[in-house]
């Protein structure tokens, strides 16, 4: 049985592994922001679970972190973290202000870098430990309308994949997971673009496109054989707690991955030759 962190706990992904693991017997401390208003019922169904300890943490803010991280580890020790929480913002790209991007970036990437930080010298200090941060395929491919969100993911992606190298002779594994379109509060709660007067000048093939757009993702999670149960991206992390260090796959898709498995495959090979050609051999391997 181990210890699991989960960030965005208040629903999709995050509330549903915290079930899951807590179910399985682990110890979860799931954690989210405004437990005691907005999120106040989401936190009083998790708390009443056997082996789930909820955790006031808003990733958007060094202190909030650093607070949960100090209560947290006077309990445990996570032996493994879930970097989950997260927002999509879609619409024109050009129609979001640089404040709106800054807030894309800060909650996807900077949020998952305050609590990796958090962590990781008591898990370096303990010698092992997994970290599973949540991108998307989003973070692999470009489309219209996702320029803001892509750029998270991308960044995302990146940021782990530094960090699997760099900690892998610290018995530190980092790896990601990348959810097509689910079913989660994620759609609906996407953020718009704050500069709409910036749209008006565009074709109207633009705003059509968009508003189709939409219409196409909303039939999908309406078609009951689509492959968007949030479930299935829980048991991607379970599998991942559960496989042996060393063997964990640095990319996992879930769901409608758009041929991303596929390019995922080939990324495979050429990083490994890259991080050989730079004469890094060693950090490719976890150290247990």
């Amino acid at each position: 049985m181990k210890n699991i962190l989960i960030t965005g706990c208040s629903s999709g992904f995050g509330k549903l592994a915290a079930e899951k693991f807590s179910a399985d017997g682990h110890t979860v401390f799931a954690t989210m922001r405004n437990t005691t208003s907005k999120n106040k019922a989401a936190a009083e169904e998790l708390s009443a679970l056997p082996n789930i300890h909820v955790v006031e943490m808003d990733v958007s803010s060094e202190e909030s972190v650093n607070n949960a991280a100090k209560s947290i580890l006077a309990i445990a020790t996570p032996d493994v973290v879930i970097n989950n929480a997260g927002q999509m913002f879609v619409g024109v790209t050009e129609a979001f202000t640089p404040e709106d991007l800054t807030r894309q970036l800060d909650v996807n990437v900077v949020g998952v870098h305050r609590v990796t930080r958090a962590f990781l010298p008591a898990m370096r200090e303990a010698g092992s430990g997994l970290f599973i941060n949540v991108s998307s395929v989003a973070g692999r491919f470009g489309l219209p309308f996702f320029g803001v969100y892509h750029a998270s993911k991308w960044a995302l992606e990146g940021y782990t994949l530094g960090l699997r190298n760099e900690l892998a002779q610290c018995g530190i594994d980092f790896t990601v997971v990348e959810p097509g379109p689910f079913a989660t509060e994620l759609f609906g709660q996407s953020p718009q673009p704050s500069d709409q007067d910036r749209i008006n000048s565009y074709p109207e093939i633009i705003p059509q496109t968009l508003v189709g757009m939409t219409k196409n993702f909303e039939d999908i999670f309406a078609n009951s054989e689509a492959p968007t149960d949030p479930a299935i991206v829980v048991e991607v992390f379970q599998n991942l707690v559960n496989l042996a260090p060393g063997t964990r796959p640095f990319r996992t898709t879930a769901g409608l991955d758009f041929g991303v498995a596929d390019r995922n495959k080939s990324d495979m090979e050429h990083d490994a030759k890259l991080v050989e050609a730079m004469g890094m051999v060693e950090f490719t391997t976890l150290k247990n």
